[in-house]
This record gives structure tokens, C-alpha cells and sequence, in this order.
């Protein structure tokens, strides 16, 4: 990984983006970005409601990531934003080119669990089945890597590291 790189922590609701983003960002000593602030309140209160949300509503909420991401400039940084859809990575990587992706994944009863235990969050678990839709996980063009989300935050975290670490500088195995 190189400095001033932007580090994108993917995946669906419940895989532990917040928490990864910013334990990944301690460990790489880059500033951090949750990316459900920059959702308009619209977004939010549809979220909330039980109702997912369209590309429409994505759209300035992605405008708003890629806006933070490019003005992080020579520093780099982390930014947790679930970046679903390839074209949604695609709109981020335009904003900002060097973008690699770091995709949690898991398996979905366990997502569950976690999402039906957490408190004080928006996302309802009963949204989970239309992330897991409208997810396309990472393609082998696209820089990036692939965690599991089993084991503790500090494990993932670990793994996100190591995989990151391999990428070399090229954002793709083997730096090229």
C-alpha cells in the first residue's frame, strides 16, 4: 500500500465496516471517515424505515464519499461505505483513482446476529436480504481485497493488513 492511498472498507450492513475502518485506520495511521455521515437525512430516515434504498438515493451520498476521498489528497485515508455495486466503486474510483477496497464478507446468519444485536443503529436487520441483492463483491480488475469477517474485530483487522500489505503498490496482487 502507499501513502497517500484511500482505503475503502466495503461490504454489506453488519459486517463491521465501522469498527474495521477504524481500527484499520489506526493501524495504517491514516485519518477515518465513517461513511454513513455523509448519507443526507432522507437516506437515514428511509434506512430507518424499513425501506431500502435506490441508486437515486445513493448517488449524492456516493458523490459525498468520493468528494471526501479525493480531498484527502497526498494523506490518504479510510472511509467505511458499504460500495455495493461495481458501478458505485466505479463512481469512487473516478473521484478518487487510487481507491482500494477492502470487501468484509461473511456468512449471512452471523451478519444477522450481529445486526440484531447491535444498538443505536439506523439499519434495521430486516434490510439485510435486499444488501445481499444488490451486492456485487469485488471482480478480479478491480484493486482490492477480500476479508472474512469471522473472529474479532482486532483478527479481521489483522487479515485486512496482511491483505492490503500484499497488494504492493499497484493495488492489485503482485503490485502490478
Amino acid at each position: 500500500m502507499s501513502s497517500g492511498q484511500v482505503v475503502v472498507v466495503m461490504g454489506v450492513a453488519g459486517t463491521g465496516k465501522t469498527t474495521v475502518g477504524r481500527l484499520l485506520a489506526a493501524a495504517l495511521h491514516l485519518p477515518y471517515a465513517e461513511g454513513d455521515a455523509f448519507h443526507p437525512p432522507a437516506n437515514i430516515r428511509k434506512m430507518a424505515a424499513g425501506v431500502p434504498l435506490d441508486d437515486a438515493d445513493r448517488l449524492p451520498w456516493l458523490d459525498a464519499v468520493g468528494d471526501w476521498a479525493r480531498r484527502t489528497g497526498d494523506r490518504g485515508g479510510v472511509v467505511a461505505a458499504s460500495a455495493l455495486k461495481r458501478a458505485y466503486r466505479d463512481r469512487l474510483r473516478a473521484a478518487a483513482p487510487g481507491a482500494v477496497f477492502v470487501h468484509l464478507t461473511g456468512d449471512r446468519e452471523l451478519i444477522r446476529r450481529r445486526m440484531t444485536a447491535r444498538e443505536g443503529h439506523f439499519m434495521p436487520p430486516s434490510l439485510l436480504d435486499s444488501q445481499f441483492a444488490a451486492l456485487e463483491p469485488l471482480r478480479p480488475d478491480e484493486a482490492g481485497v477480500t476479508v472474512d469477517v469471522t473472529g474479532t474485530p482486532e483478527e479481521i483487522t489483522a487479515r485486512a493488513v496482511t491483505a492490503l500489505a500484499a497488494l504492493g503498490t499497484g493495488g492489485r496482487p503482485g503490485g502490478g
